[in-house]
């Protein structure tokens, strides 16, 4: 692994863990020896970042460099920590990861007395009924949509019959008990809301459909809305 992408783990690491953290830990979170931890410690320091601590005692993070400064008002922080727990409890697990390490780089550039807040919020997210895992295809139709490449799949209907379909995926949609996808139905011709737990072998093509999206994308909620008014 080449150095400067070692400390960027290792940054990533002192942001996202509770601290302190200690040098076993750290050494384990970055794949290094120990000796090699503490030789990376320093060159961060060197680099302007402010690391409490020492081996045996564990590190803090105090003062990130390589964030720029951040001032949110205390109902802000509420509603950025609220909303980053919902998409742990919501997403695929590389999709959980993301809001994870997104709420420490954020908590990272805030002053001490606004970190406080963020990791004492009064409003927390919880569910007596969690909504069931997200399919194993989720991240792909989400790497779908951004690229913008039709997707391959297997889909079975409210009566049960399944059909293969190829569709130009639009917008994954987190409903209260369900996810679906809004997507342009190659077979059918037209706009169709795909609901994700009723797929299957789900693959990425080859056929890409940029720049169409967004333009796409309008169309379909335009539709919606008008259907809904």
């Amino acid at each position: 692994m080449a150095r400067s992408d070692r400390l960027f783990r290792l940054l990533t690491a002192l942001r996202r863990l509770p601290q302190p953290v200690t040098a076993a830990r750290l050494a384990e979170e970055t794949g290094v020896s120990p000796r090699t931890l503490y030789r990376d410690i320093a060159a961060l320091r060197a680099g302007g970042a402010l690391i409490d601590g020492e081996a045996g005692l564990g590190y803090t993070l105090t003062e990130d460099p390589a964030l720029p400064p951040q001032m949110f008002t205390r109902l802000e922080v509420e509603a950025l920590t609220l909303g980053l727990a919902e998409v742990r409890f919501a997403g695929d697990p590389a999709l959980a990861s993301a809001a994870e390490a997104a709420l420490a780089k954020i908590v990272a550039t805030l002053p001490e007395r606004v970190q406080r807040q963020a990791m004492h919020a009064v409003s927390l997210t919880y569910r007596s009924q969690p909504r069931p895992p997200a399919p194993a295809w989720l991240a792909t139709l989400r790497e779908a949509c951004w690229e913008e490449r039709a997707v391959d799949l297997a889909y079975r209907d409210r009566d049960g019959a399944e059909t293969r379909r190829r569709v130009l995926p639009l917008s994954v949609v987190f409903l209260d008990r369900s996810l679906m996808l809004l997507a342009w139905c190659c077979l059918r011709r037209d706009f169709r809301r795909f609901h994700v737990a009723e797929m299957s072998d789900v693959a990425l093509s080859a056929e890409s459909f940029r720049p169409r999206r967004v333009a796409l994308l309008r169309e379909f909620i335009t539709r919606i809305r008008a259907d809904n008014s």
